[in-house]
């Protein structure tokens, strides 16, 4: 392996293209700190604090998802995959894991405290394999400039906020809220000035892979809900959510990946949909693993709120996962009358939310989903 090659752009029609190994090393962080996110929400929930703290989880959700699509998106471009590439990389993942550490303090305190070296040092990695693309690619110097200093002056205002605005004011999370909207304008100012050639198919599979490992929350969730199966604590009520949460999450898997072509266009527009929506994919399966840890904790007297306010989770990020799938997915792909399948399915999971309905209730409707979406049929 050379020590320094030129980084130069990776052919966007390249046959073949597929995940690195490098690319699934750094989905492990990502695990880290979805895992660790996802269990402080649970706790909130349990606690009677779920819908006070429900913008924050959001927040958290974006801030672990944000450095994850800053890194796929430039692999997915200039991955030249030589030594220093690989250091970097690693460099990148090194701060990442010291803010995965700190984000359930953060969501307890909002206090960013090492989190926010752990961004600084996620930054000055990006930002140097910025500078190694502007340097080694003339054609697109101005495109990577602008990620360059895009970054810089967003992660200048989180610093700055940190040190000058007190995390106890209730506008604290409002301007949080407006610095990642800088941040998800930085990749749209830069494709303004220049094209970044991205691998299509290559950023289908990363998203998909991210979207599995999410999922593996709720996985998570369930098989907490087998443990006391173990300690002579047997319950049907668990036998019965933990089957019902696994026809869940088997259902919602099913349903992202019926298209194997998730986006079909190249229209700026839509990819921005595709690109940014995903977050609400992320947010909704991470509230599906707290809403089951919370329903749990509710069937093991370990809770604070009724079973049918913990329903009311699982339910709301159903009815998200869904919809926001529709808006990203099936609202392009002309799909006929399977198009109105997963927004009319979204209204009927809202009143399931609504009533706090029992996961079967929300299992069976998912499969009636899922059979009407794909359309699944004997052969003869």
């Amino acid at each position: 392996m050379p020590i320094l090659r030129n980084m130069t752009p990776r052919d966007p029609a390249e046959p073949h293209r597929a995940a690195t190994q490098l690319e699934l090393f750094f989905d492990l962080v990502t695990v880290i700190a979805i895992a660790s996110s996802t269990a402080a929400f649970h706790h909130s929930i349990s606690a009677g604090h779920g819908a006070e703290d429900l913008g924050m989880f959001m927040l958290m959700v974006m801030a672990v998802w944000w450095p994850w699509v800053n890194h796929t998106w430039f692999a997915s471009a200039f991955d030249n995959d030589d030594a220093v590439y690989r250091v970097l990389t690693i460099f990148i993942m090194g701060g990442y894991l010291l803010f995965a550490a700190g984000t359930s303090y953060i969501m307890g305190s909002f206090d960013f405290g090492f989190g926010l070296l752990g961004w600084i040092i996620m930054r000055i990695g990006m930002m140097l394999l910025w500078l190694r693309a502007a340097a080694h690619s003339p054609k697109h110097r101005k495109a990577a400039m602008v990620y360059f200093w895009g970054l810089l002056f967003a992660q200048t205002l989180w610093t700055i906020m940190h040190f000058t605005v007190d995390a106890s004011n209730d506008y604290a999370l409002t301007i949080a809220a407006g610095i990642f909207l800088i941040e998800l304008l930085v990749p749209v100012l830069s494709s303004r000035v220049q094209q970044i050639p991205w691998h299509r198919h290559h950023v289908i599979e990363r998203y998909g892979l991210l979207n599995i490992i999410v999922l593996g929350e709720v996985l998570l969730s369930i098989s907490f809900m087998f443990e006391p199966l173990y300690n002579g604590h047997f319950s049907w009520d668990l036998v019965h959510s933990a089957t019902a949460g696994l026809v869940i999450v088997f259902c919602v898997w099913w349903i992202y990946f019926i298209e194997r072509d998730h986006l079909n266009s190249f229209s700026f527009a839509d990819v921005l949909m595709w690109a940014y929506g995903h977050v609400v994919i992320f947010f909704a399966a991470a509230l599906l693993a707290a809403g089951l840890g919370a329903h749990a904790d509710v069937i093991t007297h370990h809770s604070k709120i009724s079973l049918g306010d913990a329903n009311t989770y699982v339910g709301v990020a159903i009815t998200l996962y869904l919809l926001t799938l529709w808006v990203i997915r099936d609202r392009t792909h002309g799909l006929g009358r399977k198009g109105l399948v997963l927004p009319m399915a979204s209204v009927f999971f809202t009143l399931l939310a609504v009533m706090g309905a029992q996961p079967w209730t929300m299992a069976i409707g998912l499969v009636i989903t899922l059979i009407a979406r794909s359309g699944i049929r004997r052969e003869n």
